[in-house]
């Protein structure tokens, strides 16, 4: 596997690799990715590269953290093949199952391996992408992912869909094939939760519109205290733990938005109706053991030390973390051997919770996928 990397962060920059990509990995910031042209002359000068990736809050390149970048991650595999899909979400309404059904049908079923998605970040229920795409594919194929940043302003996300085109409102995919790839992953928080269970009295998919039959934005508020008048943005200090049966573990849901009128909260993820939910808060220590236990479990079935990661973590940590971001980056790379790394900070981590799992959608974890071919 050939991978290099390249940071662009003005008009000045020029981006050139020593090989002919297959892949081209993309995260960056949204004006920079709308304005840049940057991909648009990667597609004239590789013609035959398949691109992906997305808009981001933060972009991660080896063990640094940046802001106001683009950060362009070449790969050529030795013996992976590739196949790519996309869907504009307009197209099929909004629905977020069907555009998780219809992404993965338009890859060849034989030797399917991996499949890595990214999402617009804020017109998707990330709940419902998975279950569309988990449908149409077989048990064996593992899926990572994250849903696409604009930084704390939750205002309009893009992602690069293969061909190297910035796109709103769009979901875009990479299939991976071969026997010689081995791929690992992993998905920790580490937040700490307080208080009492409260019960979801009325919900509709990912809005939540009471808890314990109250109007859920006013108890939400009434936890925030002087913070409440940041939200949306605050929320992300203080995300919810979920849990919708007793066998499952609890998963993380962060605030996209709010409503005054009917006093609602949108989740990127589903809020089911008679789930049971707490509030949680940070601890910087527990953030970055979370995300150190998240590097154990993508490197635990590997036979060797991976050769790349691409790391999936939440705005919210970021901005939890402040100074420190790159501490958890720092314990990840530790933890893998040093492997090149990219990735970004997101709207929601896309990964099962371990090896026998199925995928779903979390929220403020850190999300690892590995790649080494043998």
């Amino acid at each position: 596997m050939h991978i290099e990397q390249f940071v662009y962060s003005d008009s000045k920059s020029a981006c050139q690799f020593s090989f002919t990509p297959q892949l081209l990995f993309v995260f960056g910031n949204r004006e920079l990715l709308e304005k840049s042209g940057i991909t648009s002359d990667l597609a004239q000068k590789y013609p035959n590269a398949v691109f992906i990736g997305c808009s981001t809050a933060g972009e991660i390149v080896n063990e640094s953290v940046k802001d106001n970048t683009i950060i362009v991650t070449a790969v050529l595999f030795e013996k992976t093949t590739l196949e790519s899909s996309r869907v504009t979400l307009d197209d099929i309404g909004f629905d977020s199952i069907e555009a998780g059904k219809r992404l993965v049908s338009q890859f060849p079923a034989a030797g399917l391996k991996h499949v890595f998605v990214v999402s617009d970040g804020l017109r998707v229920n990330g709940t419902d992408l998975v279950k569309g795409m988990i449908a149409g594919l077989d048990a064996d194929v593992t899926v990572t992912g994250g849903l696409a940043g604009d930084g704390s302003h939750f205002s309009r996300t893009v992602i690069v869909e293969p061909d190297g085109t910035i796109a709103t409102e769009s979901v875009a995919a990479i299939g991976f094939y071969g026997e010689s790839l081995s791929i690992g992953f992993g998905s920790r928080a580490g937040w700490d939760s307080f208080g009492l269970d409260r019960l979801v009295t009325k919900s509709t998919d990912n809005i939540l519109f009471e808890i314990d039959g109250q109007p859920a934005l006013d108890l939400y508020k009434s936890f925030l205290g002087d913070k409440a008048k940041d939200l949306p943005a605050s929320g992300l200090l203080f995300p919810l733990s979920m849990r919708d049966s007793e066998e499952r573990a609890p998963v993380v849901r962060t605030i996209l938005g709010i409503n005054e009128e009917d006093k609602s909260l949108t989740f990127a993820g589903d809020i089911p109706q008679g789930s049971f939910v707490r509030l949680m808060k940070a601890n910087n220590d527990r953030l970055i053991t979370g995300a150190e236990e998240a590097a154990h479990a993508a490197y635990k079935d590997l036979e060797n030390v991976p050769e790349f990661a691409l790391l999936v973590s939440c705005v919210g940590r970021k901005l939890v973390l402040k100074q420190m971001v790159e501490e958890e980056v720092e314990c990840v790379s530790e933890v893998l051997g040093g492997p090149m790394i990219t990735g970004f900070y997101s709207y929601g981590e896309l990964a099962p919770f371990n090896r026998n799992a199925m995928c779903e959608l979390h929220n403020q974890t850190m999300t690892i996928t590995t790649f080494r071919e043998s």
